[in-house]
């Protein structure tokens, strides 16, 4: 597991009214409020801008507030008993996370780090308490937060069973690359290879066979996708 550092060690930064309410309105769950409502919970929340490997919370610990990603990226990871690292998931800008211990009541189901220098809007539970107790019909959108979480939970134990280590290799690449062709990877190499649920070396010879093929290229962390139909085409 990569080394972590103190979320005591990240500063609070300044973000406009206008961007916190468009980022919060992006989000499923406050799509559908008005832009009062939004900017009541932007101003009950800050922003913290985060280092590489800041730990957010770790796993069992009590929660208190969910977090908005604004820029850069969080990993959200457990460790066995052994400590081995399970990368959950990657979450970039728009994405939310730390609300299902508001949901359920149940401390903290995983660790949740910078990947990258990321800035994240923290908002304390009492917030969404209120919302909800003053507007119920806004819990639909909880509602339907939780459905893609569980579709999301779905599509990963699918890609366990259906897809080879060189599938789920390049199914988070394209992940990584989004709409670009050309992107920086946040990941160690024992990050990605945590996260395709392999050994590492079997993910280098994946990407190593990828450079053969004329799929991508890379050098370092800088990689560049470069016959993104094939590559699509194998991660399926």
């Amino acid at each position: 597991m990569s080394d972590t550092t103190s979320a005591a060690t990240d500063t609070a930064i300044e973000a406009s009214p206008d961007a916190l309410r468009g980022a919060l309105r992006e989000t499923i769950l406050f799509a559908e409020l008005d832009d009062g409502q939004l900017d009541h919970i932007a101003a009950a929340g800050n922003v913290q801008s985060l280092q590489r490997n800041v730990v957010l919370f770790e796993e069992g610990d009590e929660p208190g507030e969910f977090y908005l990603v604004l820029s850069g990226r969080v990993a959200i990871a457990q460790e066995s008993d052994d400590g081995r690292e399970s990368l959950l998931a990657v979450l970039g800008p728009g994405e939310l996370f730390g609300e299902m211990g508001f949901l359920d009541g149940h401390n903290r189901s995983a660790q949740a780090r910078a990947l990258e220098e990321s800035d994240v809007l923290v908002v304390p539970y009492a917030e969404l308490r209120l919302l909800y107790e003053n507007h119920p019909t806004a819990l639909w959108s909880a509602v339907q937060l939780l459905a893609r979480r569980l579709r999301a939970t779905d599509q990963a134990l699918s890609d366990t069973v259906f897809l080879d280590v060189m599938g789920r290799t390049a199914k988070r690449l394209l992940e990584m690359a989004g709409d670009r062709d050309e992107f920086e990877m946040p990941l160690t190499q024992e990050e990605l290879a945590s996260m395709v649920g392999a050994s590492r070396e079997r993910v280098n010879k994946a990407i190593h066979a990828f450079v053969r093929l004329g799929w991508i290229t890379h050098d370092h962390r800088h990689y560049k996708i470069t016959n993104r139909k094939n590559l699509t085409l194998r991660a399926r």
